[in-house]
């Protein structure tokens, strides 16, 4: 069984080229990424980029029929990030195939977001973006509200790392690269919210200074200034990866 769906943000000459899984699976283009279950490609059609995302398998064992496939996850993690009014990249095309009741193969094609780069990258260059005060500021308003927004819906990203941060020439923020979120109810919500958090911070420590990451948390918050809760969860958050990094 298949399932394949080229999006009107396709260009024509992009949606003859993704037009099946087997036309995306024969695509040729510059090497991004690789590893044993996927890899990513970048192609151009119609003064368009593209990053096609292919999965070659679901992993070993039961997870090649239980729970639902990573390519599946990702596609419907952006949908959702579109939904609540979020930036994110545009899908262009998306779709799984089966074999029986196996996955076999998916893929998950983006449109290029024009013009950014990932925080990662900003962090790890030393950009002067994150010595300016106001830059700082207006990017970490954008990811507060983000954040708040994903947990709001008991939705926790599960991977929110700088370089799944993408930022534009005008400071606008994308969230990127989502195959591990879920959603949660209850202690296991609140432990995931924790990590996302901590995700951010482990990076945030060694380039932003403690005003600025508290600011974070408060407008994360929505609130003026921390009460007792806050204080425990801030515990958490720094104390997260201790032993692990």
């Amino acid at each position: 069984m298949s399932q394949w769906r080229v999006t009107a943000l396709a260009t024509p000459e992009a949606a003859r080229a993704f037009a099946s899984l087997d036309a995306v699976f024969a695509l040729q283009g510059e090497a991004i990424t690789h590893d044993p279950l996927s890899d990513v490609i970048r192609v151009e059609f119609g003064g368009l980029r593209y990053y096609v995302k292919r999965y070659h398998g679901a992993g070993k064992g039961a997870r090649r029929f239980v729970g639902r496939p990573r390519v599946k996850a990702e596609w419907q993690n952006l949908k959702h990030f579109a939904t609540w009014g979020i930036p994110t990249a545009p899908i262009a095309a998306y779709g799984l195939e089966r074999k029986g009741a196996a996955f076999h193969r998916g893929a998950l094609i983006t449109q290029e977001l024009v013009d950014t780069t990932d925080m990662w990258r900003l962090a790890s260059s030393g950009d002067a973006r994150l010595r300016d005060r106001a830059w700082v500021e207006d990017v970490s308003c954008q990811l507060a509200r983000a954040t708040r927004i994903l947990h709001d819906h008991h939705f926790a990203h599960n991977d929110l790392k700088w370089r799944n941060l993408l930022v534009d020439e005008h400071r606008r923020l994308y969230f990127i690269d989502c195959p591990t979120g879920a959603f949660w109810r209850g202690p296991f919500l609140r432990r995931r919210i924790v990590k996302d958090l901590a995700c951010l911070d482990k990076v945030a420590k060694y380039h932003l200074s403690r005003t600025q990451r508290l600011r974070f948390y408060l407008q994360y918050r929505r609130r003026e200034r921390l009460n007792d809760s806050d204080k425990q969860r801030i515990g958490q958050i720094v104390r997260f990866f201790e032993g692990r990094e």
